[in-house]
């Protein structure tokens, strides 16, 4: 069995609060994009795992496929795992989230497993914060701790995404503890779904660029530099450090301004909800 988990966006972060628990309550817009990794997984006699592409650090066992193996207790289920990392980690582009969520929902069909819909978000919101976004997996808005999902109208028709990489890995836990808390003057949803999109870099932006960009500048000059080649909108993605730009479909990008860093151009995806792997 062969699937491509896909990367997010996000259009616009703001972290609002802290509940009881110290987990940080969130507000944004998650948005699906054509950057896939690629995960191969058979039945075996004998678990194996293998990686490809973006190098993963640290201990095999403590990969976040691993913590959904753990939490559907398949441990006495061999499987045989490859994965391809097309999504560079740390780069806020949810490539973790996305890969445990589709291997959960694939493992659920493998085995029979007859998880309901509301079981498996219990489970990925165990694993991640970011993984009950990719249960749906449809261009959403997302609130709490990434437990809230509720539908966005916004139009991303005929618009492309420039993504650009550094080479650089960002600590989400170092970024969560430098973020200053704050009521945002303006709600994402409302200026998404009420404003032209040449408008939202008035209105709506990531609360980790402040810190991130202090600590990194030259972040903040890619940034600058996706718009002066003409992006509609621009921003760090997460907690970085992608920085992406949204451009209309035929605008000519000038990648020269980028040449230290991987460029990648994608789409917002559509139509590609997960919705039907759900047993419901």
């Amino acid at each position: 069995m062969i699937f491509f988990p896909n990367a997010k966006i996000n259009l616009g972060l703001n972290i609002i609060s802290k509940n009881n628990l110290g987990y940080h309550n969130l507000e944004s817009c998650f948005c699906p994009i054509s950057l896939y990794d690629i995960i191969e997984i058979k039945k075996t006699n004998v678990s194996s795992f293998k990686s490809s592409g973006f190098e993963i650090p640290g201990k095999v066992e403590k990969n976040i496929i691993f913590k959904t193996i753990e939490e559907i207790k398949l441990k006495n289920k061999p499987l045989d795992i490859f994965l391809h990392k097309n999504i560079p980690l740390g780069s806020g582009l949810g490539g973790g989230s996305s890969n445990a969520t589709f291997f959960l929902l694939k493992i659920n069909k493998l085995f029979n497993l007859k998880l309901k819909k509301n079981e498996l978000f219990r489970i990925a919101k165990k694993v991640g914060s970011d993984c009950p976004f990719f249960i749906n997996n449809e261009i959403s808005y997302v609130k709490g701790t990434g437990n809230i999902i509720e539908k966005i109208n916004i139009d991303l028709n005929n618009k492309k995404i420039i993504i650009i990489i550094p080479n650089l890995h960002i600590s989400t836990k170092e970024s969560f503890e430098n973020i200053s808390i704050k009521k945002p003057k303006y709600s994402i949803k409302s200026v998404i779904e009420n404003e032209n999109i040449e408008k939202w870099k008035n209105y709506i932006f990531n609360d980790f660029e402040k810190y991130t960009f202090n600590r990194y500048k030259f972040l903040r000059k890619i940034k600058e530099n996706l718009y002066n080649n003409g992006a509609l909108y621009s921003s760090m993605s997460g907690t970085g450090s992608t920085i992406y730009g949204i451009f209309n479909e035929n605008d000519i990008i000038d990648k020269s301004r980028f040449k230290n860093y991987s460029v990648i151009e994608t789409r917002p995806l559509k139509n590609v909800s997960n919705l039907g792997l759900l047993d419901q």
